[in-house]
């Protein structure tokens, strides 16, 4: 009887063994930061008190440094993986990930070369090796097929995955997704961005955030000001100029469905993006009114309908 309890108790155990408790345990560089990151960290935990859903971290060592993944939603769900924007770190999903949730796992992977919980230590030397990065997150998480979103840069690098991997994901949802379909427009606040360089780091992130939501107070504070702190630690965006937009042969290529979401004052796209949008294989681009290029927060209620809607999509 003993032995046929410990029995039990060993295959119960081994039952309830989850899959990612190899990379639970936070890093030194989490648990003694420099000043700076201990700065940046405890922001970045306060916008984390915004994700009105259960979550776990998980610090996956990869060949370049550690993948900070940020895990949420029912364990057998739908794989949904997220690709924050530029400077934006994976808590700019805090509008969406309640509804994100609903019916998907969630996966937001925090980009290695920019302000967030990843970790460089080997330099990534070209736009194709931060794709093999996301390959060897994306192995790491066991993830066969699974839905990828993606949001400014973020939705330029889900394409470029999407045409290096087309088997495993089963569709594309592109927030405002820059330089992608069309060249980044010129306009007036584009030059205020340029000019901006030259002034004070306050009026930087006022004018960057003005010129990129169509409502700044839509956006938490806790959010703001993480935000502004990763604006003032060091990042690797050497890989900007690389990104063309795609050719028509390659945007056709994609067999997937996929949804192109814009703001109808978004400074990164036009409507052109939305025509070329619908003109993919299985492509529908929309315009949402009154946002922005950060358009899941200025109508987040309005952009998680579509998205949701779009993912229950057989």
């Amino acid at each position: 009887m003993r032995l046929l309890l410990l029995l039990t108790v060993f295959v119960f155990g081994v039952g309830c063994t989850d899959q990612y408790d190899k990379y639970k345990n936070p890093p030194e560089y989490i648990t003694k930061p420099s000043a700076a990151n201990a700065a940046y960290f405890e922001a970045y935990d306060e916008t984390l008190k915004l994700w009105k859903v259960p979550f776990e971290e998980l610090y996956i060592p990869t060949t370049n440094g550690i993948a900070h993944v940020i895990v949420s939603g029912p364990k057998n769900a739908d794989p949904a993986v997220l690709l924050h924007g530029m400077n934006a770190s994976s808590t700019m999903w805090y509008p969406n990930i309640e509804s994100l949730t609903k019916n998907h796992r969630v996966f937001a992977i925090d980009f290695i070369l920019e302000a967030g919980k990843s970790y460089l230590y080997k330099d990534i030397e070209s736009v194709e090796k931060v794709t093999d990065w996301y390959k060897e997150v994306l192995l790491a998480l066991e993830l066969d097929s699974f839905h990828l979103i993606g949001a400014s840069r973020g939705g330029w690098l889900a394409v470029n995955l999407a045409l290096n991997d087309q088997k495993r994901i089963k569709s594309l949802v592109l927030l405002s997704p820059a330089q992608t379909f069309t060249w980044i427009k010129p306009s007036t606040d584009l030059l205020k961005n340029i000019v901006r360089i030259f002034s004070s780091k306050e009026k930087q992130m006022e004018q960057s955030l003005k010129s990129m939501s169509a409502n700044v107070a839509n956006i938490k504070e806790a959010y703001l000001k993480q935000y502004k702190l990763g604006t003032e630690l060091e990042s690797e965006n050497k890989f900007v100029t690389s990104m063309k937009p795609f050719s028509n042969d390659e945007l056709t290529s994609l067999q997937m469905p996929v949804l192109v979401l814009i703001g109808d004052d978004d400074m990164i796209n036009e409507k052109r993006t939305v025509e070329i949008a619908n003109m993919l294989p299985k492509g529908k681009g929309e315009v949402v009114h009154n946002a922005g290029h950060f358009l899941s927060m200025d109508q987040a209620e309005t952009v998680n309908k579509k998205m949701l809607e779009f993912l229950s999509i057989p």
